[in-house]
């Protein structure tokens, strides 16, 4: 078992260093390694070792659906790894866990402009930048000011991996409106020279649509960068790579959520679909 630990460290020092990581991403794996470790039958014959879930499983069987998913994935990740270290390792009880796939929630335009009028500066700028980059919450927090360049900005992604994104025409003055009151050298969201964490910039976002009464995170800004251009003609290779989605597949499921949004149209403007005292 001091061997599996011991692994287990290297494991995420791994996700850290080379697959880029973020530390709340690392936590769940953590949490998910450990608690099957914790759980698991682990038993050895002749050099194989073989890991029996079944008892992890029964142990998380009270979680949805996703979360059971995840924590497997994370396990299915780290006995992969440890494959890789030439050690032989067999999961049983791994079956995977069928996930329904829900649609993304977007705001409307009319609530992102809403809230932007009420937010204070840093939150107004963190808004706008999402909604118009389409960012996950860790790639706002890692924005440099020597990112942003003639109309594009540079953004350092999941695994390390780097896309450009262009700009809508006011950014450089949005972020020179901010930077007069809150000036920073390095990161474009600063406290006391380092970066702002994910935690206090979301909930910055948050407070700010709280303020008018809607419940909303990051992500759904996300999604709704990604709903607005795919319903006003945007080609879905072009937002994937907007996106830094790794599959195309990611993408599409914003085509769901449109082909949702015509359906929802249709029934409300033709004359059949409206309520009858009279039957067809």
């Amino acid at each position: 078992m001091n061997s599996f630990h011991l692994a287990k460290e290297e494991f995420l020092k791994y996700l850290d260093s080379i697959r880029g990581y973020s530390p709340l991403t690392i936590q769940s794996y953590d949490d998910a390694i450990s608690m099957m470790l914790r759980e698991s039958e682990i038993s050895e014959d002749m050099g194989k070792i073989e890991i029996n879930l079944m008892p992890f499983r029964l142990k998380i069987s009270h979680l949805s659906p996703k979360s059971i998913s995840l924590k497997l994935s994370a396990v299915r990740s780290f006995v992969k790894y440890l494959h890789a270290q030439g050690r032989k390792v067999e999961l049983r009880g791994d079956e995977s866990v069928k996930v329904p796939k829900s649609l993304p929630k977007p705001i409307s335009h009319e609530h992102v402009m809403h809230a932007l009028v009420h937010a204070e500066p840093m939150a107004k700028l963190a808004i706008l930048l999402l909604y118009t980059m389409g960012l996950r919450i860790s790639e706002l927090c890692a924005l440099k000011l020597d990112d942003f360049d003639d109309g594009w900005s540079r953004i350092h992604g999941k695994g390390s991996k780097e896309r450009d994104i262009p700009l809508i025409a006011e950014i450089g003055t949005w972020i020179g409106e901010y930077q007069k009151s809150n000036p920073s050298k390095h990161y474009l969201f600063e406290m006391r020279g380092e970066k702002l964490s994910e935690n206090s910039l979301r909930y910055t976002i948050t407070k700010a649509f709280a303020s008018i009464g809607l419940k909303v995170t990051p992500h759904q800004l996300r999604h709704t960068y990604a709903t607005e251009l795919l319903n006003n003609g945007a080609r879905i290779a072009d937002v994937s790579e907007l996106l830094g989605h790794e599959s195309m597949a990611t993408t599409q499921i914003y085509t769901k959520l449109g082909n949702a949004l015509k359906m929802d149209h249709y029934r409300q403007a033709h004359p059949l679909c409206q309520p009858r005292e009279d039957s067809v």
